[in-house]
């Protein structure tokens, strides 16, 4: 129950903010919070990761839902102990993130980005709170996969 609480509150957080961005910076485009470093830059992205695949909204909807369907599946078959909290910390993440950006794809046809770094001179591309969650919680579960030492019960 705890895990759709905090699906929720990332959901609700990462639209919040993307609702600000819409009324507050999509009039102006950008707003230069710390010169050459961080900018607030209103961006309609319509594609995947980087505005890759532009176009292909029904497909990463699509793909969303069999991720999120995947991971809700395995995350109520886990133990619920410590050893697997950052797995199931890592699920909760990419669920919430995902499950935001879909609510962008459904209702307007593109995900609404505006979180613009530059940092030793590159210009990351602009990104969103539900991109965060989405790639924290990738990281998380990558680095359970590769530094947990998952023992398989022996078969007899």
């Amino acid at each position: 129950m705890i895990a759709v609480i905090i699906v929720l509150f990332l959901i609700i957080s990462d639209q919040l903010t993307k609702l600000a961005a819409l009324n507050w910076l999509m009039p102006v485009k950008q707003k230069v919070l710390i010169e050459g470093f961080f900018n607030l830059t209103y961006v309609e992205n319509r594609g995947a990761a980087f505005g890759s695949m532009q176009g292909a909204r029904w497909f990463f909807v699509v793909l969303a839902v069999f991720v999120v369907a995947g991971l809700s599946f395995y995350y109520h078959r886990l133990e619920k102990t410590k050893k697997t909290l950052p797995l199931r910390i890592a699920i909760v993440l990419i669920v919430g993130g995902t499950v935001g950006n879909v609510i962008d794809r459904v209702l307007r046809g593109y995900v609404v980005d505006f979180l613009d770094f530059i940092i030793f001179g590159y210009d990351f591309p602009v990104f969103n709170a539900a991109d965060i969650f989405i790639v924290v919680g990738t990281f998380l579960l990558a680095a359970y996969i590769l530094f947990t030492d998952i023992k398989k019960e022996d078969k007899k």
